[in-house]
C-alpha cells in the first residue's frame, strides 16, 4: 500500500556546486514529484541552514549527500575524486561543504574510496559495517573513534534523541576491502557484511539508501517495518539488481512513495538505465524520480 499522498514533497532538481542553499533559487525549476526539472548551476559553500525539508543530492554511483530538516549533513558512499560521473566541481572534496556524518554501506572501492579523507577533513565519524570499521582501525586507515561500529538491526542516534536516526539493514552483496599492505602491495581484507541504511529525519521522513544489493525476500519485511518514503535503489545490473529486478522490488515488496535509481552508468557492465526501470515499474504505484549526477531533490 502506498503511503498517504498528503505528505508534502517539494521536488526540485537542480545542479549543485559547492554546498548550495536549501531553498531553490529564482533560476531553478520546481516541478511535481513525477517530473524531472531542468538543472541550473548553483554556487557557494555556506553551511546549510535548517530548512524543515529533506534534501537529497546524488553525485553519481551511490554517492549521496543528505541534508536533514534540522540542517545535519550526511554523506553516503563517497566516491568522488575518480568517479567518472561525478560533476567536475565535486572532484574537490571541499565542495561538499560541511559534513557531519559519513555512512559507508560496504568496503568496495566505489563506495569507500573518499570516506577516510572526508572523515579526517571534517573530524566526522565514518559509520559502516562493524567488521569494516574494525579492519579500518586495525590497518590505521582511521583512528577507532572515527570508525565506530554497529551492525544490522542496530539503530544509532548520533545527534541526540531529537536528531535523525539511522538503522542498518540487510543488503545482498559482499564487502571486501582492498588496501595496500605494509610492503605497499595490494591486499584484500575483511570488510564486514554489506548493509543498507534507513535514515529517519527529525520530522519522520524516511529514506532507504540500499547501497549495493540483489533482490532478497526480506525487502518486503524491511518495507513493512520501516515504511520508507524514498528508496535509493541500484539498477545497473551485473553486481546489483537490473532495472527489472529493481522494479519488482519497489512495486511488489517495498512499496515506497518514490524511488530514485542509482548505481548505473559508471562502468560498461552497469548497463541498466532509468528509462528501463521506469518502463518496468509501470504506472499507478511508486513514482520514479531520476536525477543526473549533481542534481538534488527537496522533500
Amino acid at each position: 500500500m502506498l503511503k498517504p499522498a498528503s505528505l508534502p514533497a517539494l521536488v526540485s532538481a537542480l545542479a549543485l556546486a559547492g554546498c548550495a542553499a536549501n531553498a531553490p533559487t529564482s533560476s531553478s525549476s520546481t516541478m511535481g514529484p513525477g517530473a524531472a526539472a531542468a538543472a541550473t548551476p548553483a554556487t557557494g559553500r555556506a553551511a546549510p541552514a535548517a530548512s524543515g525539508r529533506t534534501e537529497i543530492a546524488w553525485l553519481g554511483q551511490a554517492t549521496t549527500r543528505i541534508t536533514t530538516p534540522g540542517g545535519k549533513v550526511i554523506v553516503i558512499d563517497p566516491w568522488l575524486k575518480t568517479n567518472p560521473k561525478t560533476p567536475a566541481n565535486f572532484k574537490d572534496l571541499g565542495a561538499l561543504g560541511k559534513v557531519d556524518l559519513i555512512l559507508v554501506t560496504h568496503a568496495h572501492f566505489d563506495h569507500f574510496a573518499d570516506a577516510p579523507e572526508l572523515a579526517k577533513m571534517h573530524n566526522a565519524p565514518m559509520y559502516g559495517p562493524a567488521g569494516m570499521g574494525q579492519t579500518v582501525a586495525a590497518l590505521g586507515i582511521l583512528p577507532a573513534e572515527l570508525a565506530p561500529r554497529f551492525g544490522k538491526g542496530g539503530t544509532i542516534a548520533p545527534f541526540g534523541p531529537t536528531g535523525p536516526k539511522i538503522t542498518a539493514v540487510h543488503a545482498e552483496h559482499s564487502s571486501e576491502l582492498g588496501w595496500k599492505d605494509a610492503a605497499g602491495k595490494d591486499a584484500v581484507y575483511p570488510g564486514g557484511e554489506p548493509v543498507g541504511y534507513i535514515i529517519e529525519m527529525e520530522n519522520g521522513f524516511k529514506v532507504w539508501h540500499m547501497g549495493d544489493t540483489g533482490v532478497f525476500g526480506d525487502m518486503r519485511l524491511i518495507g513493512d517495518m520501516y515504511r520508507p518514503d524514498v528508496v535509493m535503489i541500484p539498477i545497473g545490473g551485473h553486481f546489483v539488481m537490473n532495472p527489472q529486478d529493481a522494479a519488482l522490488a519497489v512495486r511488489e515488496m517495498i512499496r515506497p512513495r518514490y524511488a530514485i535509481p542509482i548505481h548505473y552508468g559508471t562502468l560498461p557492465v552497469l548497463r541498466g538505465t532509468p528509462a528501463e526501470f521506469s518502463q518496468a515499474l509501470g504506472t499507478g504505484g511508486p513514482r520514479m524520480l531520476a536525477l543526473e549526477p549533481g542534481q538534488k531533490l527537496d522533500f
